[in-house]
Parts: structure tokens; C-alpha cells; sequence
């Protein structure tokens, strides 16, 4: 027969039960942002999505990139995956780091590359034995155990246990803007950020290599230049090193609105007539080239022209850049020449630059580094009618070549700093501003207490 309770001994008994309910709820796990439905800001979702688009495409290219085992460079540490987290943003914007790629306020997979057993959307909980809810010190033990270069361990939210080995590459990180800057571009020898356009390009795997060897390139041939131009930079503060390993948090994404918009000051000083007549002079030549094939002529003639205002818009964009930017800018050709030679290294296909660039071109993606000004063009075409890929090139431009377009150089005053070099930087900078020099030198030299970290 079932025993039963009498009212005064089970009063006791639910008593207890309470207590032990509020204590199990105080220890209970945090709770994670998920997607309840809300709406959210559409740009930023799109721009979070097109983040994730990239580094998939460039976790993978590193690690490939990693084999060459160049002895002659300077080594940088990397991991087989990236991650993001959300935690610090507001909470609307974490539903969209959710929606987006899956990304809470846990350090989350974004993109792996072979030779891992993570996946994306994966939450790692704990890193070389480090267990932390607060994602920036997540992050610091995430760096120190890369920065080691020696294997470790990482448990997941699932419960499993994955060996993660670091790989060494060339020196020259290549990361993308944060979603809430997009159009963020700064070029340092530790690191170069690309806007996010980058990604729009949908990168092939060779493409994304290009991307990966052309940063390194930049950093390789540039960065005797940068230093002595801006010597005095030293890391006083961890947001530089979480920065190299999650773009998505928010201290550098708050870092790089300020950054965004002392280039943007910069830049407007930088205006003069000259440039804005240049701009001018563009737009009429693409009217000209529209109106005389609507009276009849080739449209070819209208590519052509459409390819030369691109081109000089190309120029005109690499002329705005300021601070340390402005320096790696000098080297850019270089840095085409390093990829190129560094891709037929590895067994892939050189002439990746130019298919690339013309991507960028047909897609109007001309607010970045990658495609080629026509001084790059002209020097890189040289490279590859060496190894006689000439025909190959004039196919993959479809079939326009630099000796064919009519580029009036006077026009184009700022299109190359190469030849003349000088560390006196034309473009108008405030010292005083931290961000003068560009958003990777500001972070490397941001003490921790002026450290922003976006938190409300």
C-alpha cells in the first residue's frame, strides 16, 4: 500500500524543496541570445552574412598558403578556424550575430580550414583549460595558447574535445572589417584589414589565396618602409592581439567607428580641386564614351571606357588613403608581383590577380585594395608577357589590355606615390587624433584603460 505524507511532516519536506529550487536556479548555466524573431537592422545583417562569406573562403586559403614555408619571411602564428562573439553589442545585434552565422555571446566557430574537426556555429567553452563566461578573456587565452605555436585543446558546448594544432605563415594577418564599418580599410605590416566588399566578390579558393599572399606581400615589401615612417609603435594593450583572432568584437568594432571617421576627416582634407575636378573629368568621359554608342559606336568602346573610369576611380581611392595605408599604398605593386610569384609556388594559377580584378570591376567593387590601378596593371601585365601568358591575360580582361585604353595620366595626380616617395605624409593628419595613423596602429598602441570595449 502507497505511504503517504501527513500535512505537518510534508510541510517541511516542500520547504526544503524550495530552497533547493533557488539554489539550483542562482548556479543555473547563463542564458545565450537566440533568435526570437524581432526584426533587426537589415544592413548589418547583411553585412555580418557577407563577413561569414569571407572568412570562409579565407581560413581555408591560409592554411594553404602555410605551405610554403617561405625561410625568408617574417612568421606570424595563425588557427585553423575563426570565431566571432557577440557579447558587448546591443541586443538587437546579437539576434542578428544569431540569425546571421549563429554566433552568441559564446566564442563561436565562423569558418574553419582542413585539418579540423570544428565546424561552424561551434561554441567553444573552454580553451587550453581556461574556462571563462567573459568572452574578451576567452579570447586572451585563445591568443596566448596560438601565439605558442604548440598544440592545445579546446572543449566545445557539445561536450567534445578537439586537439588544435597553430600553423605558421608569412607575416601580414588578413582580416575583414567589422560588420558595423564595412568600408573599412587599413593597411599595416602586422595586419590589413579589407573592406567587406572583399567578400561580396564571392571568392574562389585561388582568388582567396591571392587575397591571403597579397596581404603578406604588403607587409613583406612595405614594412621597412612603415616602420621607419612611424617607428614608435609597441602593444600596450590585448585589443591589437583579440582583434588578429575575432574581428567581430566589439571594442574593435567600436575602435573602428572612430577609425572610419578620422579617415573620413583625412580623406575630405585631402579633396583639393584637383582631385575633384579629376572626379569630374570621369563622370564626363563615361557620358562621352554612353552618347557616342548611342550614335552608333561598338560597344566595346563603351567598355572601354567604362573600364578606364574604373580604373582612374581605382587610382583615385588608393590617392585618399592616409596615415600608415598611404605608405603600404607605395608598395601595392609589389606586393601583386609577391602574390604572383608565390601563387605559381604553390601550384596555382598566377594570373588569379587579374580574374579578380576584373570581378571587382564588373561588380563595381572598387573601394579596395585588390583590383589594379593602371600603373599595377602595366606592371603586372609586364610580369606575366614574361612568362608568356600575354594572350591569357588579354582573355581573362576580355580582351581590353592597358595599351588599348586611353589613360590621361595628367588627370590622374594621386594615382601613384611609387616613384616619388616621401615619409611626409600629403595627406592632412592630426597627430593629436589616436586614429591618425590608422585603426591596427591606433590598437597597438592603446593603453588598456583607454581601451574601448563597447560595453553599456
Amino acid at each position: 500500500m502507497p505511504s503517504t505524507l501527513s500535512p505537518l511532516r510534508w510541510k517541511p519536506l516542500a520547504s526544503g524543496l524550495a530552497v533547493l529550487a533557488l539554489l539550483l536556479t542562482g548556479c543555473a548555466a547563463p542564458k545565450y541570445t537566440t533568435d526570437d524573431g524581432r526584426p533587426v537592422n537589415p544592413e548589418l545583417l547583411a553585412n555580418i552574412q557577407h563577413f561569414g562569406q569571407g572568412e570562409r573562403a579565407l581560413r581555408p586559403a591560409m592554411a594553404r598558403a602555410a605551405q610554403l614555408k617561405d625561410p625568408d619571411c617574417d612568421r606570424q602564428w595563425e588557427l585553423p578556424f575563426s570565431v566571432a562573439t557577440s557579447q558587448q553589442w546591443a541586443e538587437a545585434d546579437r539576434v542578428a550575430w544569431v540569425r546571421a552565422l549563429g554566433v552568441d555571446e559564446r566564442l563561436t566557430v565562423v569558418a574553419t580550414s582542413p585539418g579540423t574537426t570544428l565546424k561552424p556555429r561551434d561554441k567553444l567553452v573552454e580553451i587550453d583549460g581556461v574556462h571563462d563566461n567573459d568572452a574578451e578573456d576567452m579570447l586572451e587565452a585563445l591568443a596566448r595558447a596560438r601565439d605558442r605555436g604548440q598544440a592545445f585543446q579546446v572543449k566545445t558546448a557539445a561536450g567534445a574535445t578537439v586537439n588544435v594544432q597553430p600553423f605558421g605563415l608569412c607575416r601580414g594577418y588578413a582580416r575583414l572589417a567589422p560588420p558595423n564599418t564595412p568600408e573599412l580599410q587599413d593597411y599595416h605590416w602586422l595586419m590589413s584589414y579589407h573592406p567587406l566588399e572583399v567578400a561580396r566578390a564571392d571568392l574562389s579558393d585561388d582568388e582567396a589565396l591571392w587575397t591571403v599572399l597579397w596581404t603578406q606581400g604588403v607587409s613583406e615589401e612595405g614594412g621597412a618602409r612603415m616602420k621607419t615612417y612611424h617607428y614608435g609603435s609597441q602593444v600596450l594593450s590585448s585589443l591589437y592581439t583579440l582583434a588578429t583572432v575575432a574581428t567581430g568584437l566589439k571594442g574593435a568594432a567600436v575602435a573602428a567607428e572612430a577609425a572610419v571617421a578620422a579617415a573620413q576627416k583625412a580623406a575630405a582634407a585631402a579633396a583639393t580641386e584637383i582631385l575633384k575636378q579629376q572626379l569630374i573629368d570621369q563622370a564626363k568621359q563615361f557620358a562621352a564614351a554612353r552618347l557616342r554608342d548611342e550614335l552608333g559606336k561598338t560597344v566595346q568602346q563603351l567598355t572601354q571606357a567604362q573600364v578606364v573610369a574604373s580604373m582612374q576611380q581605382l587610382a583615385a581611392n588608393k590617392g585618399m588613403l592616409g596615415g600608415l595605408s598611404r605608405i603600404a599604398a607605395t608598395v601595392f605593386d609589389k606586393a601583386d608581383a609577391w602574390a604572383y610569384t608565390r601563387m605559381k609556388q604553390l601550384g596555382a594559377d598566377p594570373l588569379t590577380g587579374f580574374a579578380l580584378h576584373q570581378k571587382m570591376l564588373e561588380r563595381g567593387l572598387l573601394r579596395n585594395a585588390l583590383p589594379f590601378d593602371p600603373e599595377r596593371m602595366t606592371s603586372l601585365q609586364a610580369r606575366a608577357d614574361k612568362d608568356g601568358r600575354a594572350d591569357d591575360v588579354v582573355a581573362i580582361l576580355k580582351g581590353i589590355r592597358t595599351d588599348m585604353l586611353d589613360f590621361d595620366t595628367d588627370q590622374m595626380p594621386l594615382a601613384s606615390a611609387t616613384t616619388d616617395f616621401s615619409y611626409e605624409d600629403p595627406v592632412a593628419v592630426d597627430a593629436s587624433n589616436p586614429y591618425a595613423f590608422g585603426l591596427i596602429e591606433a590598437m597597438l598602441g592603446t593603453t588598456d584603460s583607454a581601451m574601448p570595449s563597447g560595453k553599456k
